[in-house]
């Protein structure tokens, strides 16, 4: 593959990016408002050039937890002040940093925190926040975000900056983040030797003695009064500290094989900006971000500076702002290739050094990962343009078989001639290009987001309410033995997961208040049935107990109520018509089902 031109955002424009936060003012503005928020408070909120910065403070103090090893929890507490809908990809609800959590519903709880959003959502204009916290505030900050994020209100424009913070949360948290399209909400300052921010891939038992002896010290700082780190006993717990976590990033990020237990479940999500003295590069990759944590605190000076750089932000923010505003050259350029000088300048702006190979390789796999999902994309978007073209026959047979009087489904179950196999053709050819995309997903052979992107969830819906129809007739038609399509787990899975795609997106919308206006209510018949299992659901009644034809008859009444079914299931040669004579036929004898029947009332005026 050739790199001399690659499409990724990692490595042509991380410099860039990090100018342009430097240069623009909101993290040294971020900052300021972090410096001047007491420890003893909740939060602090002030207006500035028409931009709301609310700010949390460090409670740097609080940071050891002693429940469990890395102090995890689940973010829905008992409490609940995160939704149900906050989930990783296996459906679970994401582990967070407990501390943070506590902290951030103490807030909720015991403040006007609340009370202070409900007043900017309510004024007309679009508002926009900007939450910032430095150590475990800005964890908070990041929680605080996530928690009006969720709230989907268009007037707000809420962006996340923390400087310093731990990890907040596991893989599960950063996948819910990226489903939603909320990376870009978070920006995390990592100051090079800055230690905290690493913090939390070690256990407690491995950095509470040592991080006990120097928090005082980052007390003092926080203050604004000096301190060095001269005295034996604060250099040893530095040594000590720096040494433990450095072990445990180094096993992660070695991809180090042992019980799921025994590793630290914080991932990265959002944008990370790493600094030090020679500039400062923005990463997006989690994987890229977890690694560089590791590599930009190898250095000989981080001992000695691993208390000052975490309270040393502002100075930071100073020098790069003007240093990234200068164009840079490597010295000794290692490569021709712009990809690889790319990794090289983002290296060495990061404080880590062109030369050093572990890292070079973190940021090469990073943008290596990251052309392989372009170019999947790329193929994927010309092939969904021939399997358009293979949808357009299926639905010119569609209409064929509906001006015969029987509709497709019968006629393709039937087989009886030469269209029939053709479609069959058509319906494989698309059954393996779905089933492609839906094995490319779950092999994280595609971007995080792409199962959210409405693209390709319209196409896949158009798809699966045309094709799983013939998918059904295919099984009643070939099936050897009396298994039922839904009720014994025959259901293809591109099919169940193409559904899924379409109702997470659907109840985002509906969280958002962008959801179907139920006051507008459909006047004709839906061209696909909503249901694409409809048909299954008909087979199984013809089999079925008369306890089950009543769930099938109100299921049916429900939609032609709703027209949420196509008119050709009503075609006088139709399996369902047939079902309908021979369960009416039956029904009609009791005179309570006469009186009572919706569904024959509703058959009756679409008569």
């Amino acid at each position: 593959m050739d790199f001399d031109a690659p499409s990724t955002p990692l490595f042509s424009v991380g410099q860039e990016l990090a100018a342009f936060l430097a240069s623009c003012g909101i993290l040294s503005r971020g900052w300021g408002e972090v410096l001047n928020i007491s420890n003893t408070g909740s939060f602090v909120l002030n207006e500035y050039e028409g931009i709301v910065y609310v700010t949390f403070p460090s409670h740097i103090e609080d940071f050891i937890v002693r429940d469990g090893r890395y102090g995890e929890c689940r973010i829905l507490d008992e409490k609940k002040a995160f939704s149900e809908n906050l989930t990783g990809n296996d459906g679970q609800p994401p582990l967070v940093f407990k501390r943070a959590l506590t902290r951030f519903q103490a807030i909720l709880d015991n403040s006007d925190f609340k009370a202070q959003m409900q007043r900017l959502t309510s004024q007309r204009k679009e508002q926009a926040i900007i939450f910032a916290g430095h150590s475990i505030g800005g964890a908070v900050a990041t929680l605080a975000t996530i928690w009006l994020l969720e709230k989907r209100l268009r007037q707000i424009s809420p962006f996340c900056i923390t400087f310093g913070s731990p990890l907040v949360g596991d893989a599960g948290l950063g996948e819910a983040i990226s489903r939603e399209d909320w990376s870009g909400k978070f920006c995390h300052v990592v100051y090079k030797s800055d230690v905290f921010p690493r913090m939390l891939l070690a256990p407690f038992e491995a950095t509470a003695d040592p991080l006990n002896a120097i928090l005082p010290h980052w007390g003092i700082i926080m203050n604004n009064a000096p301190v060095t780190v001269s005295q034996p006993n604060i250099q040893e717990a530095c040594r000590t500290l720096l040494n433990n976590v450095w072990q445990c990033t180094s096993l992660i990020v070695k991809n180090y094989t042992e019980e799921s237990c025994l590793r630290s479940p914080y991932r990265p999500f959002g944008t990370y900006m790493f600094c030090s003295s020679y500039g400062a590069a923005c990463v997006e990759d989690s994987e890229a971000a977890l690694k560089m944590l590791h590599f930009t605190m190898q250095s000989k000076e981080v001992t000695g500076a691993c208390i000052s750089d975490h309270t040393g932000y502002g100075n930071m923010l100073e020098h790069i702002t003007e240093f990234l505003l200068n164009t840079r050259r490597i010295a000794n350029p290692i490569s021709d290739s712009s990809f690889e000088m790319g990794i090289a300048l983002q290296l060495e702006a990061m404080g880590v050094g062109a030369e050093n190979d572990h890292a070079h390789l973190a940021l090469k796999k990073a943008g290596e990962l990251q052309n392989k999902y372009d170019s999947n994309i790329a193929k994927l978007n010309e092939e969904l343009s021939e399997s358009q073209s293979y949808l357009a026959q299926l639905e010119w047979y569609k209409g064929r078989c509906k001006d015969e009087g029987s509709g497709y489904y019968d006629c393709f179950k039937l087989q009886g001639y030469k269209r029939d196999f053709t479609a069959d053709s058509f319906r494989i050819k698309l059954e393996n290009f779905w089933s492609k995309i839906v094995k490319m997903v779950e092999e994280h052979e595609l971007p995080s987001d792409f199962q959210s992107q409405n693209k390709w969830i319209n196409s896949g819906t158009t798809y699966r309410k045309l094709v799983e129809p013939l998918d059904i007739a295919h099984y009643y038609r070939t099936r050897k033995d009396n298994k039922g399509y839904l009720s014994q787990g025959v259901r293809h899975h591109r099919h169940i997961v193409l559904q899924k795609w379409l109702e997470e997106k659907e109840k985002t919308r509906r969280d958002r208040g962008r959801g179907r206006d139920p006051k507008k209510v459909r006047t004709k018949f839906a061209s696909l049935t909503e249901d694409s299992c409809f048909w299954a659901h008909l087979e199984e009644a013809c089999r079925e107990t008369k306890l089950a034809n009543k769930r099938f008859e109100d299921y049916v009444c429900n939609m032609i109520k709703n027209r949420s079914i196509s008119s050709e299931v009503f075609l006088e040669q139709s399996s369902f018509m047939t079902w309908w004579q021979q369960y009416k036929d039956v029904q009609v004898q009791s005179p309570e089902w006469r009186a009572s029947s919706p569904l024959l009332q509703e058959m009756g005026s679409e008569s």
